[in-house]
């Protein structure tokens, strides 16, 4: 067995690896009631080792669900509220000056940024120079200050939140930032009968839930390499690629995806593949991440959108009329 926690065989059969995130599943659901898709989605996030965007209204979870997976997995966890008066160094980190032994130096003093899962809460609420601070981290997975690099802990995975009603005092997101989340994540209103459970989990007991630590970071790492070596048929790749193609030139959208989508639409669907114990990436597997892959890359047209059509109602149709 290789010590290289990169190798697919490190930690056992594939088998055994697909069963540990079916029972990262189960230590997530003791804190979170429902959102089985939107979880799904996150793993596929770390598994294809990228970043996610969930947009939702206040309290539906995103948070606790965030924080129950890094503990699930094994990964540090840090939090940072974005706000207008945030600064960059307060995310990166800064230099600071250390006395020691009667000597004066400058020391970098490591910032929110360095954990394996940053979780960047309301991120349209900080500056364009301060989302500008994560581009390097989320693309490099490095920072560099004062003219010296500094790694980030590997694996690294940024997870930022924005609320979609409340537009006062935010900045939006420039395109060069929002193309480098993986998936754009929609999370949703429980319905009644998960609301009603979710009542009673937090009004009811003492504590919040403890959930158990089954996968390690080598494990992750492992699942990650194993990720890239499911097979998926010619077909269905090009199909996926003329899928992305497809909104560049359709009437309903202004500006189409880069060929940045086509890998993420590819990669996803072999981590969607993985998570679901199959040995190939099915169309289904891609019909079913294009819209959290696409939705945040395309813009639709001026006429279509006063006509109602959304980022997802144009790929919809772009999906149906490839079949």
């Amino acid at each position: 067995m290789s010590d290289d926690p990169r190798d697919p065989h490190a930690d056992g059969d594939i088998e055994r690896l697909q069963e540990r995130l079916g029972r990262v599943r189960e230590e997530v659901g003791k804190r979170i009631v429902g959102q089985e898709a939107v979880l799904e989605q996150l793993l596929v996030c770390l598994l294809c080792d990228g970043n996610a965007l969930l947009e939702s209204n206040p309290g539906l979870g995103k948070t606790s669900m965030i924080r129950a997976l890094s503990e699930a997995i094994d990964l540090d966890f840090s939090r940072i509220q974005n706000t207008p008066d945030l600064m960059p160094s307060d995310i990166t980190g800064t230099e600071i000056i250390r006395e020691s032994g009667g000597s004066r130096e400058f020391v970098f003093e490591r910032g929110p940024v360095f954990a394996n899962v940053v979780l960047a809460d309301e991120i349209n609420r900080a500056t364009p120079k301060t989302q500008a601070a994560l581009l390097e981290a989320m693309q490099e997975k490095q920072v560099t200050a004062a003219g010296e690099t500094h790694a980030l802990p590997d694996p690294f995975f940024v997870l930022a939140t924005q609320n979609p009603i409340d537009q006062e005092g935010t900045y939006p997101l420039p395109e060069a930032q929002t193309d480098r989340f993986l998936l754009k994540i929609v999370l949703d209103y429980p319905s009644y009968d998960d609301e009603r459970r979710i009542v009673d989990l937090y009004t009811e007991g003492t504590a919040v839930p403890a959930v158990e630590r089954v996968v390690s970071r080598e494990q992750l790492l492992a699942m990650q390499s194993l990720v890239r070596e499911v097979p998926i048929a010619d077909d269905i790749r090009d199909r996926a690629i003329g899928l992305v193609r497809a909104t560049r030139d359709s009437p309903d959208i202004e500006y189409g995806a880069s060929p940045r989508a086509s890998m993420a639409l590819v990669l996803a669907g072999k981590a969607r593949a993985f998570l679901r114990g199959r040995s190939h990436v099915s169309w289904e597997d891609v019909e079913a991440l294009a819209p959290p892959v696409l939705r945040h890359r395309i813009l639709v047209d001026f006429r279509a959108e006063r006509e109602g059509t959304t980022p997802d109602d144009a790929i919809a149709a772009l999906s149906a009329a490839g079949e």
